[in-house]
């Protein structure tokens, strides 16, 4: 039986947390420096030369928030400190080069702030040189907002994405994607992908690691998603998986293998989609779960309609396919595929896998006659590692920990260890047997 077709976000099982992000341009002004009056009153003043250069420069207004911070040593300077006062709520973050030549700092400018940028170092000889700038960033007027999915405090399946969704079509994906941080209680590698313009997921090379805390960190104040429009909002979200309940279900041996913490724990008679109605094949996740469900198919009045209220139902496409309580089909679960293309399990078991079940966690057909459709639920596991990775604008992976994360070239990523179905998906595996 199938339920109601519903939206990627408007079925959630949880609230999904939200914050608006949105901006404008305007173009910076070149880079100003003053030397330590102290260092140098012994000079003549046609002797003074600038050693430390600071972008934007003093006085600047309206400032491209996107650019950044930027101190340049010059003329045999180098750079021993730099700190930035502002009047955002947020720090202003940066690296130092290693050659103490440059700093930079990490993410795009908040906007509608006033800096004051303060550096500190040494010209040629040595001598300590300090360089001042103050400026301001503006208030935006074309912006755009963006939505994360997973819920404050919420737990997911190990097959979870995390999903974000923009406003308007984003066009400078990179920068999106370089202004976002991940940390995470256990070790990650994964990737982001854009699936459009307006929908950017996150998904782990293989599922992620049982009992993980995981952190999302959107600094998006500032940072231009097209020309001329800004972020004006950071974005912030914690969340944790859960256990491993992964369910495998083959259309031709007529049962479904239910995986929990690692190990086969249940192996259970059921019946899929009958010929004229298969279930399609593909990994996917659980996105609902409901009891009952109302499912109605079919054209009233002919022998094919159907209406129905249907217990222990886990949903896993859009389109409507559950695992579910069927005891009207009992008889053919083992033996013969007799469903309208959910899957029907024993009572008693569909009520042990529906106590079970949270958002995210995996779901594989296989052996059916029927590919599955991409979009047709949370369908990022659809995808191998590398056609995943083509789906970044930045084509880099993301390696995560309890410091943070770093976009990494996959080439220097050790080998995947991952196994099927325990802890990735298989490639191809929505294509019809």
């Amino acid at each position: 039986m199938h339920g109601s077709r519903t939206g990627r976000i408007a079925i959630t099982a949880l609230t999904a947390a939200a914050a608006l992000l949105v901006a404008a341009c305007q173009s910076g002004t070149p880079a100003a420096t003053q030397l330590n009056p102290t260092a140098v009153a012994s000079r003549p003043a046609t002797t003074v030369a600038k050693y430390l250069e600071i972008s934007p420069a003093p006085g600047a207004r309206d400032v491209n928030p996107a650019s950044g911070i930027t101190v340049t040593a010059v003329h045999g300077g180098k750079i021993a400190n730099v700190t930035v006062r502002t009047t955002s709520d947020e720090p202003v973050t940066g690296a130092l080069s290693a050659a103490a030549t440059s700093w930079r700092s990490t993410y795009a400018l908040p906007t509608d702030a006033s800096y004051t940028v303060t550096a500190t170092g040494t010209d040629g000889h040595g001598h300590p040189v300090t360089a001042t700038s103050s400026f301001r960033t503006p208030t935006p007027s074309d912006t755009f907002a963006t939505e994360i999915y997973e819920g404050a405090g919420a737990t997911y399946g190990v097959g979870m994405p995390i999903m974000l969704t923009f406003s308007s079509p984003i066009t400078d994906k990179a920068a999106v994607e370089r202004s976002l941080q991940i940390t995470t209680s256990k070790p990650v590698i994964g990737a982001w992908y854009w699936d459009g313009s307006e929908q950017l997921d996150f998904r782990p090379r293989d599922y992620w690691p049982a009992d993980t805390t995981v952190t999302f960190d959107g600094h998006l104040d500032g940072v231009e998603g097209a020309s001329g429009m800004y972020g004006v909002h950071d974005l912030t979200q914690s969340f944790t998986i859960g256990q491993s309940l992964i369910a495998v279900a083959n259309t031709g041996t007529h049962r479904t293998l239910i995986y929990v913490g690692g190990k086969l724990t249940y192996n259970w008679p059921i019946s899929t989609g009958r010929e004229t109605m298969p279930t399609p094949d593909g990994t996917y996740l659980t996105v609902q779960k409901n009891n009952p469900v109302r499912m109605i198919g079919g054209t009233k009045g002919t022998a094919g309609y159907y209406n129905e209220l249907v217990n222990w139902a886990v949903r896993f496409t859009f389109s409507g396919d559950y695992y579910h309580s069927a005891p009207w089909s009992v008889v053919d679960q083992g033996t013969t595929n007799v469903s309208h293309g959910c899957v029907n399990l024993p009572p008693a078991d569909a009520e042990t896998y529906y106590q079970m079940a949270i958002p995210g966690d995996p779901i594989t057909i296989e052996s059916s006659p029927k590919s599955g459709n991409w979009d047709d639920g949370w369908t990022e596991w659809f995808l191998s590692w590398q056609q995943y990775l083509a789906g970044s604008a930045t084509h880099l992976a993301v390696e995560a920990g309890p410091d943070g994360s770093t976009l990494v070239n996959p080439s220097s990523l050790p080998a995947d260890t991952g196994s099927v179905p325990l802890d990735t998906s298989s490639p191809g595996n929505y294509f019809a047997a």
